[in-house]
């Protein structure tokens, strides 16, 4: 075990990815720092209070008494709602994030679900099982009309993938007067929201969930939708009122629905979504990727030089930054 590391890993991985790969990862982009894997419970009680840089899912608040060097908590999720923010700010403590890191996938499987549905290959999949040669009718994606709510990281890349597919894109963003990379950009108004849906084959979801974006798909929402609507969710459950999904779905007032992730989630295993022809689930694995070490290493190391560096550098990733 490392006396004085610069950066400690806590022992607890994700996606059944290795902690001990993380820190090797760490290793290789920062060959002059001292990076320790915190093995043990007491390895973290010992490690932390050492350290100029924690990262792990989480932290606990007893670890913080004492880690009198910590600058900096590098969570390896996106999401930091989980952590003990108000004990790391009172601590004078950084906190970044790994957002970003999992854009590519959850883009690429967001495009998936939409070809699926628009060749109609859930059908063929079925029809495979009973080995049941019979044709179906399939329809085409080209000149369909997108509309992609939230467009950050994620919502950036499903739009950079969408370009050559010969579709409409619809932006959906907090501050629509900046504009963006698709066609058009709206806001989250009401209104803005409703005439987006009016008229889009396809709405991704890839926004945060917050207090302005829960239950953003209520039974308003998907009354607006065509009727051959499909809804992505890429995002979080709670976007989307799961009892108003269901019998929209139930009823076929939307053609269909893929959902990565759920509310409540995981989905309880006799809930009705299971058993809709018309509804994708995947277990919250959009965003799985085996170059997640890679891009986060990238960003820690990045925020260990700018640390470091007499110029300014700016950290990335900042989801809390305590005043100077």
């Amino acid at each position: 075990m490392s006396t004085n590391p610069d950066i400690v890993v806590l022992r607890e991985g994700t996606e059944g990815l290795s902690m001990e790969s993380y820190a090797e990862t760490l290793r290789e982009r920062l060959p002059d720092h001292t990076v320790a894997l915190a093995r043990t419970p007491a390895e973290e009680r010992e490690l932390v209070t050492q350290a100029r840089i924690v990262t792990g899912i989480s932290i606990d608040e007893s670890l913080l008494e004492s880690a009198e060097r910590l600058e900096v908590f590098a969570c390896i999720f996106a999401g930091t709602d989980h952590l003990p923010m108000d004990a790391l700010a009172d601590h004078g403590v950084t906190v970044t994030n790994a957002g970003g890191i999992h854009a590519p996938g959850i883009a690429e499987q967001s495009i998936a679900n939409m070809l699926v549905f628009a060749r109609n290959l859930h059908e063929g999949w079925r029809r495979k099982q009973y080995n049941e040669w019979r044709h179906f009718q399939s329809r085409e994606f080209t000149d369909s009309t997108v509309t992609v709510v939230g467009l950050g990281s994620i919502g950036q890349e499903i739009v950079t993938r969408l370009e050559g597919f010969g579709v409409e894109t619809v932006g959906i963003r907090y501050t629509p007067e900046k504009g963006g990379p698709t066609d058009e950009v709206l806001g989250f108004e009401e209104a803005d929201i409703h005439e987006a849906f009016s008229r889009s084959e396809y709405v991704v979801l890839a926004c945060p969930l917050n207090d302005l974006t829960r239950n953003l798909v209520d039974a308003e929402a998907l009354a607006t939708l065509p009727t051959d609507a499909v809804l992505i969710n890429a995002a979080r459950g709670g976007i989307v009122d799961t009892d108003a999904l269901l019998s929209a779905l139930q009823v076929n007032g939307i053609r269909g629905a893929a959902l990565d992730v759920t509310d409540p989630e995981p989905l309880p295993n006799d809930h009705e979504l299971w058993d809709l022809e018309n509804c994708l689930i995947t277990p919250h694995t959009g965003g799985h990727t085996p170059k997640h070490w890679d891009r986060l290493a990238d960003i820690v190391a990045h925020n260990v030089d700018a640390l470091e560096a007499a110029d300014g550098s700016a950290l990335e990733n900042v989801v809390y930054q305590p005043d100077p």
